[in-house]
């Protein structure tokens, strides 16, 4: 039976008020406290978008180049920018280079043993910054593409097309990692220390956009985003999308779950918000700054855009073990954000101190730019031509008695 709703708007009626200057916007963080002083039913009748952010690493990302075709034209191959491979097997002077691609023999990366300086994360936000490219490329001669070689200088000025399409962003909550064994491993989620020392994370909890809308009401396919300081879009979901895990009675789920594939203009992006980064021991990863407006069609909306990181668990792994086994094996604990902001958790009865790998500060500003833009009228939200694989909401709340 279909729920039914004492606020019921709709994306047209929202936009109208984004043009007419009439639009009630808050950030995720501020509808905390929206909702707890009124209840959702009166938040929802007084707020029409809410903005979310998240800042942190996201391996599954890349930019596809057009560069442009060459005097006499030529089909490009094996591609290198800067050194770092690029993949070629599209039409002539395509290519795609990937955020953690790394060149083979390079002096960056043979510095310190086990650091990698420089990859394809690099390449992509000095591209954004305006700065000058080495394109390298190979090809095999055709009647119609004769040239075989060619070294030039590139810049984003002079490739026609230079596009961010990542195929796994924005996870729907993530792992803690810490490390049980006796040395010092490298990960992904960085330098874990030995006999369950410290702990990682990496999420913008109550800020985090998917966690806002946890069943995917409002976000699919087409939908406009803030990506890297420009705007973006939601191109499908993600690879590794997985909605049908555990969740708990807030209908958060208790493990990394949903995800999107993003896709945007590097020409308007800006480094303040892809930024490159070097991992120890791992290679090189993308910092992508991603916005979210979700709109408040109703009260069950306005109660899940008021999720507090007190609501929020995350999984807690073995990174020296239980991850690189590739085993289903139950976490050893859950935390919530709210314990992890505080900077520590307590794991097998011991007190550990947690760091983030994504940043807070920059997730918040995030949502505050997005705010900011609709409430100018220079951002209106876009309906879903289909929204994300999801489960049904598991729980009818009764709303009047939120508060």
């Amino acid at each position: 039976m279909k729920e039914e709703f004492k606020v019921n708007k709709t994306y047209e009626e929202i936009n109208e008020k984004i043009r007419k200057g009439e639009v009630v916007v808050v950030t995720a963080e501020e509808m905390i406290e929206i909702v707890e002083e009124k209840g959702v039913v009166k938040a929802a009748e007084e707020v029409d978008v809410v903005t979310t952010g998240t800042f942190g690493a996201m391996c599954s990302s890349g930019a596809f180049l057009n560069v442009g075709h060459t005097k006499p034209k030529m089909k490009m191959e094996e591609i290198y920018l800067n050194g770092v491979p690029a993949y070629g097997g599209l039409a002539a002077v395509d290519l795609y280079i990937g955020a953690t691609a790394l060149p083979e023999n390079d002096p960056r990366n043979e510095v310190y043993p086990g650091k990698f300086e420089y990859g394809g994360a690099h390449v992509i936000e000095e591209l954004i910054a305006g700065e000058d490219i080495e394109l390298e490329a190979y090809g095999y001669g055709t009647d119609c593409y004769p040239r075989r070689e060619i070294k030039k200088i590139i810049n984003i000025n002079t490739v026609r097309d230079a596009i961010l399409l990542n195929p796994r962003n924005c996870y729907q909550n993530y792992n803690v990692a810490v490390n049980k064994s006796s040395r010092t491993i490298y990960t992904y989620m960085g330098v874990l220390k030995p006999n369950l020392s410290n702990a990682t994370y990496s999420s913008a909890g109550q800020l985090s956009p998917l966690l806002n809308d946890p069943f995917f009401e409002t976000i699919g396919i087409g939908t406009r985003i803030f990506l890297g300081g420009g705007v973006g879009y939601i191109a499908f979901h993600g690879t590794q999308h997985a909605p049908n895990v555990k969740r708990n009675e807030r209908g958060i789920p208790l493990a990394g779950s949903g995800t999107i594939m993003t896709v945007g203009d590097m020409k308007g992006m800006s480094t303040e918000f892809i930024r490159a980064a070097s991992i120890v021991g791992y290679g090189v990863s993308l910092f992508v700054g991603i916005g979210i407006p979700i709109p408040v069609l109703n009260e069950r909306i306005a109660f899940y855009t008021s999720v507090k990181d007190s609501e929020i668990f995350a999984p807690v792994f073995d990174y020296s073990h239980d991850y690189p086994s590739g085993e289903s094996v139950e976490p050893l604990a859950y935390v919530s954000y709210a314990d992890l902001r505080k900077g520590f958790i307590e794991v097998e009865g011991k007190k550990i101190p947690a760091s983030p790998l994504s940043s807070y500060y920059k997730a918040r500003e995030i949502a505050q730019i997005l705010k900011e833009w609709i409430e100018e009228g220079k951002f209106e939200i876009s309906k879903p031509a289909q929204t994300l694989p999801a489960p049904e909401p598991e729980v009818k709340i009764e709303y009047d008695d939120r508060k």
